[in-house]
């Protein structure tokens, strides 16, 4: 016990004084500082680009119709749909109403021929711009109105039948997927960015000590099991310090800053994590992590040469590539219970995202769960044991990265 406790202890000390690792960590940590105070930022550089924060920079959307009782129609409409432009009516010919565009005099305009034609001028169009989708929905509402007053309905019936209301009511039973959509990507996206750092991370670090020859003394001094467990749970601990570092950061950022967001409902769903699924993330990281970092280590402790690292994890890496594409797949698609990802749930190389994702964006009856645990569990134990006999015998291994069976050969013989 006292040797793990060192080896635990001496790669931690290595990994916290590692600048790359703490600056990588400082760096994110202030790029997430940045997005959070965006509002407030822009708010700040706003007020000192303006005089005296009146509305003379508001933006101008300008409307120009056939007739005059048309004119005030739209205008009254489009104000209340687009609060935050001023709407000017114009009596300026098509050619003028360009040239204020062009010259960003106007942000945009509408040329209309009738209530249900137009033409909308703008000079650069935005990729979230939903001018014309509002426009539309309001000129359907003002033809129907129209509609229905040339059936012989007032003004004011026609409006109270355009404005019924429908009494629904929603009661969930199950997972709502929009909701947990964006926390659910961003924890499958950071399990699979930590697992391909820190798995590669480990490699490389036997793979040093192997081709310093440090490794043939180190196995003089402690057992192998020792080795293997107290460098992979370092990692472990360390790639969990910093992911609560980095995730910490951004809720005490977003909890400083929520009330300038208004409200956003990406945002909201972000830091909005049930604490169950909370538990549910940190049992599939610990236990995933775990698996990868002992395979990525006991490949490591077989190559000769750090050169030769890439190509002896690729298997691996293209085993965790694969199983996180069919998570995505099924995240993109909504389906996450299709049989692909049932199974992929209890397949230990897979199940840390696969079945998390299930958990996330569905309902999983608790024995498959339990089930999914139970496999992983005890796949880390026994890919731990047989890791650290394959970093027993890799401290002979030199030459040519040996075979697969080769190594097992080895191992069984050992």
């Amino acid at each position: 016990m006292k040797q793990f406790q060192t080896i635990l202890s001496f790669e931690l000390k290595n990994f916290f004084k590692n600048k790359i690792f703490v600056g990588t960590t400082l760096f994110i940590v202030a790029v997430l500082a940045v997005v959070m105070f965006l509002p407030n930022l822009l708010d700040f550089f706003g007020s000192l680009g303006g005089d005296d924060g009146d509305s003379t920079e508001q933006s101008i959307l300008l409307v120009s119709a056939p007739s005059q009782e048309l004119s005030q129609t739209i205008v009254q409409a489009f104000s209340a749909a687009f609060p935050d432009y001023d709407v000017t009516l114009t009596q300026d010919t098509t050619d003028e109403i360009k040239q204020q565009v062009s010259s960003e005099e106007a942000e945009c305009a509408f040329v209309f021929d009738s209530l249900t034609s137009y033409t909308y001028y703008v000079m650069n169009r935005s990729l979230y711009d939903q001018t014309t989708q509002i426009a539309n929905q309001v000129l359907v509402g003002l033809a129907q109105v129209e509609a229905m007053t040339q059936q012989g309905l007032t003004p004011q019936q026609a409006g109270d039948i355009l404005s019924l209301q429908i009494d629904g009511k929603e009661e969930l039973l199950g997972v709502d997927q929009a909701q947990n959509y964006w926390y659910t990507y961003i924890m499958i996206l950071a399990l699979y960015m930590v697992i391909m750092l820190y798995g590669q991370m480990v490699a490389s670090h036997v793979a040093t000590e192997k081709s310093s020859r440090a490794m043939e003394l180190l196995i003089t001094s402690a057992s192998p099991v020792n080795m293997m467990f107290g460098k992979v749970l370092a990692s472990c601990i360390a790639g969990f310090v910093q992911l609560t570092v980095i995730f910490g950061s951004a809720l005490l950022f977003y909890q400083l800053n929520q009330g300038s967001w208004g409200g956003n409902s990406m945002m909201t769903s972000l830091f909005d994590m049930p604490p169950s699924l909370l538990v549910f993330m940190l049992v599939f990281f610990v236990l995933g992590f775990l698996l990868y970092a002992f395979l990525y280590g006991a490949i490591g402790s077989t190559a000769t040469k750090l050169e030769d690292i890439n190509t002896s994890v690729m298997p691996l890496t293209m085993l965790f590539v694969i199983a996180f594409c069919v998570v995505m797949f099924g995240l993109a698609s909504g389906s996450v219970d299709n049989i692909v990802m049932l199974v992929c749930s209890f397949i230990p190389f897979t199940s840390p995202i696969a079945m998390f994702t299930r958990i996330a964006m569905s309902t999983v009856p608790p024995y498959q769960i339990a089930l999914s645990i139970g496999l992983l569990a005890v796949s880390v134990v026994g890919v731990g044991v047989l890791s650290a006999k394959i970093y027993r015998v890799g401290v002979l291994l030199y030459g040519t990265p040996p075979k697969l069976s080769a190594i097992l050969h080895a191992v069984w013989h050992a």
